[in-house]
């Protein structure tokens, strides 16, 4: 059930940045790895992808999608976030970013489910590799929640392409 929800949270984000492209978008889409901070805590591997329309060339709004699951050899670990906010980034070959997120995030731990806020601060290193291709060399956030009411600090690391449109 909850893959088949990350499908279509999918399908309708690609959707979007499609029809995005005329107005001036970075997309990007990579590996992600998260630490879930749950006990016992969990390495997570996933995909994150991001589509973020530049107001101006150095401040944009992001719309970031996530999807983690946990090893089969682990007890179950699966979370879902999608999150909206400001990226600020400096526009040169090798361009620094950082952005504040905010958002719903949906766990799945042991069986137990819990749908919260969650937000996301961090930022990153791109180094254009091509006129409209950058690489994300690094994407480093702090993934904050409030499921089974308590506070969690969740670690979120991703690699993956930009795509300048």
């Amino acid at each position: 059930f909850m893959a088949r929800r990350l499908l279509v949270l999918l399908g309708l984000f690609f959707v979007f940045s499609i029809s995005a492209r005329a107005q001036g978008i970075d997309v990007f889409g990579g590996y992600s790895y998260e630490r879930l901070g749950s006990s016992p805590g969990r390495n997570l591997n996933g995909v994150e992808i991001t589509a973020q329309y530049k107001l101006t060339d150095w401040l944009g709004v992001a719309a970031d999608l996530d999807g983690y699951f946990g090893l089969p050899s682990q007890p179950d670990g699966r979370t879902l976030h999608v999150m909206v906010g400001p990226q600020i980034s400096f526009p040169t070959r090798i361009s620094p970013f950082v952005h504040v997120l905010a958002g719903i995030g949906h766990v799945s731990d042991n069986g137990s489910t819990d749908t919260s806020f969650a937000g996301a601060i961090g930022g990153g290193i791109d180094m254009r590799i091509a006129p409209l291709i950058s690489w994300r060399i690094i994407q480093g956030d702090d993934i904050i929640t409030h499921h089974f009411g308590g506070v969690q600090h969740n670690a979120r690391v991703s690699t993956g392409l930009v795509f300048r449109f």
